[in-house]
């Protein structure tokens, strides 16, 4: 800890906050103090904003191999700080070590992807219809960002937005969760040691956001926002973002159905829940939130995950051997209890897990319900804990109605051995991303985002510098 910056990082260097503000930032698994970082206000969001619209200009006429250099450094940077960076963002934010490990691999490859699409931004030419004019087209940066990251995925977030807004020749600022700042300013310092122009990133910690971001948002300058986050908090920035007309995406909520068919091989759907349902204890956006059953393999489906969910070990994540670390803080994990004790009340059974432990810390053991009713509050709520809730049905048609009977649409997951059955389904679902028998679909590779309410806009794969690109079209006589 002692070597992670607390200070802001603005205009490339390292600053307390205007008015000397700090913040503590937790560790879940104790409740104790681990540090405390600078708490940003409105002035010191005035001066990175300052810092990243001075730096544009220069920037947006670097090289893209100079800046797909950058990124490719700093990609080799954080894989040789695995260990150091993982053990950070266990310490903030309370996933095991392996997990951490497995985020940081994650997190460096958005680098070394976009790396590789900065020098691949194309443009286009080509005699128009009439014969009177040459098209030609050309790929610009949108301009300075606000980049807002959540504290789930603390690393994995920042370099997802930051990887193409450098490959693109953005500037940006970085506004992390305030539960989970650290992860965020030693990807900075990174940044600054593989060569990143002073300006071109400045980060903000703060628990002030809307004194932070809502001027911003509206003064004109800032034309790109970049969200992940609830769709809460992405509808009030959606508002904040129209005064100036700023350019958004948002990857918002989920409530990503996994359905289990008669035919599915069993062994692979409880592997796949056990990924879809378990990855960071739950708390992820493609988390599977309502698992559809047939009813003919339902019991035995409940039993088996049952089982491999009792086996798994609560603890410290910084301990050896524990599978399941501590949720981000007991707001969350309240949360969690309150939608174990509805379902209950409703009739749901408990096969494993359902009451809290004693002692320090946000942990909540891994719980599968079964019997869920329909109108239960987790139904339409995202639990963002290690809740299996299981309900049956009998019909395709009526699962994939009340799997699509939700204002979210990032993921689904669909587990079945037949191939026509896989596609049909598939496509019928209202969802932006699905795992057909396979309960991860995060890949730097590929876009990731929603439909409906959870989201606008990809992230990641060809399409995420598309997001930091503008068109602009030369028409030029032809003679």
């Amino acid at each position: 800890m002692t070597d992670t910056p607390t200070q802001l990082f603005i205009g490339g260097a390292w600053v307390d906050a205007a008015d000397g503000a700090t913040m503590p930032v937790d560790d879940p698994a104790t409740g104790e103090i681990l540090c405390h970082v600078a708490d940003a206000g409105a002035k010191d969001a005035r001066l990175a904003e300052d810092a990243a619209v001075q730096a544009q200009e220069e920037w947006a006429r670097t090289a893209p191999r100079a800046r797909s250099e950058i990124l490719r450094r700093a990609y080799e940077i954080i894989l040789d700080r695995t260990d150091e960076l993982a053990h950070l963002m266990t310490s903030e934010m309370g996933k095991p070590l392996a997990e951490a490990r497995g985020e940081v691999a994650y997190a460096a490859e958005f680098f070394r992807w976009f790396s590789e699409e900065a020098v691949r931004v194309e443009g286009g030419n080509g005699v128009l219809p009439d014969g009177r004019n040459r098209m030609l087209l050309s790929r610009r940066p949108v301009g300075p960002c606000l980049l807002i990251t959540p504290w789930n995925f603390p690393l994995a977030m920042g370099t997802r937005k930051i990887g193409p807004a450098i490959a693109a020749g953005c500037t940006m600022i970085l506004k992390p969760a305030p539960q989970t700042p650290l992860s965020s300013l030693a990807l900075a310092a990174i940044l600054k040691e593989a060569g990143l122009p002073d300006g071109v990133l400045n980060v903000v910690t703060t628990s002030r956001a809307g004194e932070v971001c809502e001027p911003l948002l509206r003064g004109g300058r800032i034309r790109k926002l970049s969200f992940t986050g609830s769709t809460q908090v992405g509808r009030l920035l959606l508002a904040q973002s129209a005064e100036a007309v700023v350019r958004t995406s948002m990857e918002l909520g989920g409530n990503a159905p996994f359905i289990v068919f008669e035919d599915a091989d069993l062994d692979k759907a409880v592997d796949g829940a056990m990924v879809a349902k378990m990855r960071n204890m739950g708390e992820a956006c493609t988390a599977a939130n309502r698992f559809f059953v047939h009813s003919s393999v339902a019991e035995e489906f409940g039993r088996r995950l049952a089982e491999r969910m009792g086996a798994l070990v609560v603890g410290p994540g910084t301990r050896d051997g524990v599978d399941v670390g501590p949720l981000i803080d007991r707001v969350g994990r309240a949360k969690v209890e309150e939608l174990v004790a509805d379902a209950v009340e409703r009739g749901a059974r408990v096969l494993v897990g359902g009451r809290t432990p004693e002692g320090a810390g946000c942990f909540y053991p891994p719980t599968v319900l079964m019997d869920v009713a329909s109108d239960s509050r987790l139904m339409d709520t995202e639990i963002f804990g290690p809740v299996a809730a299981i309900l049956t049905f009998d019909d395709e048609d009526e699962v994939i109605r009340r799997a699509n009977d939700t204002p979210w649409g990032l993921v689904g997951y669909v587990f079945t051995e037949g191939l026509d059955r896989a596609l049909s389904v598939s496509e019928r679902l209202e969802v932006g991303m699905v795992g057909l028998n396979t309960g991860l679909v995060s890949n730097p590779a590929a876009p990731f985002g929603g439909v409906k309410q959870s989201g606008l806009g990809r992230e990641g794969g060809r399409v995420g510098i598309d997001e930091f690109l503008e068109y602009q079209y030369l028409a030029v006589p032809v003679r």
